[in-house]
């Protein structure tokens, strides 16, 4: 599989994918040395995150900036990320239906996962694909999230640029999106800038700009602009690709660019522990049983939630003699 991805099989890369998506614990064990031997050859790509209010157009905008980004010469990975429905745990994964255009050209990847429990619309494993991705030789990722929720740092902890696509008429909307989410874009764009809702638009526009304005200077020294496109069009488009590059060439000349990834990277360690202590909890019958008997105490307000986890603790600890 690491010969294949190193020569850019796109068959063998999906492949490689569904191998880390899969729950089995035989395919987890290989799916980790598989990411191993990729990581000496990652890490060269740009990782652009994308997100955005339901309905703003992120499909028709991902695969606009990716047909811009192909026809420099360059090659892409788009992971869309697709909602899973909580109750059936099913997922459409329709985007690559929606990427007509991307997904024909030879240079683009285009993989659709499932969001699973992932918090923030991001999948579980979308850190490790973008290894493997980078090691098949892609410049580029870009990742499409489900949409903006309270957990979007899942996306900006794993990605290089954050940014975050909104719709014209600011108002009701502005006072909707929530400020952190705001506070982390590198660029925010007011998409669907056409036709009757260009004025619109360019009212949003200012809107926004204002509001940034009132938050905290960012840690990167970089200044989010805002600006409007239409992805169905492809006006804005080449602005938007020039404020990204601008983006990259100031956090590496600064040293910022370094910097976030060596905190990325200690973020997920820590992501990774806390699922591997629960993944250990729910593995051993013993464990597994005794939570759900303490979580039917907390559900009856027998036990408090607290008193319910620390009591789980200790009684693992004593089993571990730790």
């Amino acid at each position: 599989m690491l010969e294949g991805i190193r020569s850019g099989n796109r068959v063998v890369l999906g492949q490689a994918i569904t191998l880390i998506e899969s729950k089995k614990p035989e395919h987890q064990t290989t799916a980790r040395e598989l990411v191993e031997a990729c990581l000496p050859y990652s890490g060269q790509a740009f990782r652009i995150g994308i997100t955005g209010t339901p309905g703003v157009g992120k499909s028709t905008f991902v695969e606009a900036l990716g047909n811009l980004i192909l026809n420099q010469q360059k090659k892409i990975a788009v992971l869309a990320i697709d909602p899973s429905s909580q109750k059936s745990h099913g997922s459409i994964l329709g985007d690559k239906t929606r990427m007509n255009s991307l997904s024909a050209k030879a240079n683009a990847f285009i993989r659709p996962s499932p969001a699973g429990e992932a918090l923030g619309g991001v999948a579980r494993q979308s850190r490790e694909t973008i290894i493997l991705c980078e090691a098949a030789g892609y410049d580029y990722i870009l990742i499409e999230t489900v949409g903006v929720g309270q957990s979007e740092v899942a996306v900006h902890s794993m990605t290089d640029f954050f940014l975050l696509l909104l719709l014209p008429g600011a108002g009701d909307e502005l006072q909707g999106i929530k400020r952190g989410i705001v506070e982390m874009a590198d660029l925010i764009a007011v998409n669907k800038a056409d036709g009757e809702r260009l004025k619109l638009a360019e009212s949003a526009r200012r809107a926004y700009r204002n509001a940034l304005h009132l938050l905290p200077p960012q840690e990167s020294g970089w200044v989010p602009p805002v600006h409007s496109c239409s992805a169905i069009e492809g006006t804005g488009m080449e602005e938007i690709w020039t404020t990204v590059l601008d983006y990259a060439h100031q956090t590496r000349q600064n040293g910022f660019f370094e910097e976030k990834r060596r905190r990325q990277a200690a973020y997920w360690l820590d992501e990774t522990l806390q699922n591997s202590w629960r993944q250990l909890f729910l593995e051993d019958t013993e464990m597994k049983a005794a939570w759900e008997h303490v979580r039917q105490q907390v559900i009856t307000q027998t036990w408090s939630p607290f008193k319910g986890a620390a009591w789980l603790m200790d009684l693992f600890a004593q089993k571990h003699k730790l």
